[in-house]
């Protein structure tokens, strides 16, 4: 069964799809990081409610906060 064509196609969706779905989930999770590396050097510590608010933020949101922070001049902005 394991040598069959329809066996080896759905491996291979299998696969692609786990790796589409890895890739997307690390990348979002280098912009949280990056996003957070600015606010402490920003503002000095954030508190753990600011910073899980910001982990639960979807990919777009991420980077409309990304290109925001530049106009930041202190933290009651980010709110």
């Amino acid at each position: 069964m394991r040598e069959s064509v329809i066996y080896q196609d759905i491996l291979q969706k299998g696969i692609a799809q786990g790796f589409a779905q890895g890739f997307a989930q690390g990348e979002k999770q280098g912009e949280v990081a990056v996003i957070l590396r600015q606010l402490h050097r920003f503002c000095g510590p954030i508190n753990l409610e600011i910073e899980s608010r910001i982990q639960s933020l979807s990919k777009p949101q991420l980077e409309e906060l990304s290109k925001a922070f530049l106009d930041f001049t202190n933290l009651a902005d980010l709110q």
